[in-house]
């Protein structure tokens, strides 16, 4: 199956009105999901993408990429190629301590599954550190006995990778594409390597909206996939049960116990999620997935939209056709938007700014010189960063101009983006990058005051707290 059948929301037992209200709400209170996918008994009743993101387009799903991670793992224990008892030791014995303490000893592949390593801490800021990712996991204090405590735990996600690699001979994702991917049609699939050439495991997967709605699918129907019974009998429930507890907040969707990297939430459903909003949601009890990609800050929102708008909604029972709100769900579906920078076209100085060249001193950004470029229908700003030159082209007038390009803070290879701008006011220019494979749609603010630019890059949503700081560059006379 290439793709999920559609069906009118109606005939599945879900009112189109409410999931007008949903996307209403969304639109209102959420910044920014990118994609929304709604199968109930398995027909896609509604989907949705913000342009510039798209249906076609992948997008990184971060620790989403765990549940897929212990997918492999599922398929490895099935085909005896490793046991959830094996000790994590036995696999990496070139690169075990000189002394291992008995905690380390004792943690085995059920453990690094269930975030419950005995690590008091995340590994993965040590991990990622080294060029040798199992040797400096394996290095790590570990001051619990394994089994006992939770603790999330990337590096742990990583060493399932590995073993799996060790096991097969195979990466995950080459492991997973005969078993699970190429059955449910899924194509294009990237996975971020370590130094070694090991998928990451706990990160760095990029699917399609659709792709993580047929894995939620799978894992609804209990690993069995037209008619025929493609993961391991018994494993999803297995790897969605609680396995540890995780927290004693019961409004928190991050305290309902956690399986084999899939997290357990409330109203009896559970999920797999990344950073910034990527969702795959299960909820057995009422036939449906919901999948998601997302650039959020607040994740415990988006799940308290959902809680709020679709439980009330499932009906056991057909529902009456309603032309009027299936048409009217249609339109918002069909024109949702990110948000472009608002203001005008053009200002007053856009003739005098352009080709101007602002130089900048020393910056944590690295950012060594910029110029601009302006006429009637094109903006073009060039950003000299770290030695390189980025040239990115702006849409004017509420157009989107793709491109590709390295500029960017997490940009190691070239990616894909779509960039807008605007004047908001005569002396301020402000472009938006939509990097539309990726949560990142970050926003370049130009001040232009006398012979000096101030300039401040906001990301939508990063890891850690601070925005870079403001920078000023000075007009170089005599460069335009």
């Amino acid at each position: 199956m290439s793709s999920l059948p559609r069906s009118a929301p109606e005939s599945q037992g879900i009112a189109s009105s409410a999931l007008i209200a949903l996307i209403d709400e969304a639109k209102d209170t959420i910044r920014e999901l990118h994609s929304i996918m709604l199968v109930r008994h398995g027909n896609v009743v509604a989907e949705g993408w913000w342009s510039p993101y798209a249906p076609q387009h992948p997008h990184v799903l971060f620790s989403l990429s765990k549940s897929f991670t212990s997918t492999a793992a599922g398929f490895a224990v099935a085909e005896g190629l490793l046991s959830l008892e094996d000790t994590v030791l036995s696999f990496f014995p070139e690169d075990a301590p000189e002394n291992p303490n008995d905690n380390l000893k004792a943690m085995r592949v059920r453990d690094l599954l269930a975030m419950a390593t005995g690590n008091e801490e995340d590994t993965l800021w040590t991990v990622t550190k080294s060029e040798n990712w199992a040797k400096a996991f394996l290095s790590c204090p570990v001051q619990r006995t394994p089994g006992t405590h939770f603790v999330y735990n990337s590096g742990a996600t990583y060493m399932v990778s590995a073993i799996v690699q060790k096991a097969t001979g195979q990466t995950v994702l080459e492991y997973l594409t005969p078993r699970l991917l190429a059955p449910l049609g899924i194509t294009g699939a990237t996975w971020e390597n370590c130094p070694r050439g090991i998928n990451t495991g706990g990160w760095g997967l990029s699917v399609k909206t659709e792709d993580i709605a047929k894995f939620g699918q799978l894992y609804l129907q209990y690993g069995v996939w037209e008619g025929e019974q493609l993961l391991p009998k018994g494993w999803t429930e297995e790897a969605t049960r609680t396995h540890i507890a995780n927290g004693d907040n019961p409004e928190s969707d991050w305290n309902q116990g956690y399986g084999f990297q899939f997290w357990r939430a409330r109203h009896g459903a559970y999920r797999g999620d990344g950073a910034f909003g990527q969702y795959c949601i299960v909820m057995q009890e009422q036939d449906a997935v919901v999948a998601i990609t997302a650039g959020v800050a607040d994740m415990q929102g988006v799940l308290n939209l959902l809680w709020k708008h679709l439980l009330p909604a499932f009906q056991s029972v057909p529902l009456p056709p309603d032309d009027e709100n299936s048409t009217l769900l249609a339109k918002r579906l069909s024109n949702l938007k990110i948000l472009l920078p608002a203001g005008e076209t053009t200002a007053p100085r856009a003739a005098e700014l352009s080709g101007r060249t602002y130089r900048f001193g020393e910056n944590d950004q690295k950012t060594e010189a910029i110029t601009f470029h302006f006429n009637d229908d094109e903006a073009r700003v060039e950003i000299q960063q770290d030695g390189k030159t980025h040239s990115l082209s702006c849409g004017v007038g509420g157009a989107w101009v793709s491109q590709s390009t390295l500029f960017g803070r997490f940009s190691k290879l070239p990616h894909p983006v779509a960039v807008a701008s605007a004047w908001s006011a005569e002396d301020s220019f402000t472009v938006k990058l939509c990097f539309y494979e990726t949560p990142f749609c970050p926003i370049l603010d130009f001040r232009f005051e006398g012979d000096s630019v101030f300039f401040d890059d906001r990301p939508n949503v990063a890891f850690g707290t601070a925005a870079p700081p403001q920078i000023i560059g000075r007009y170089a006379q005599g460069e335009n």
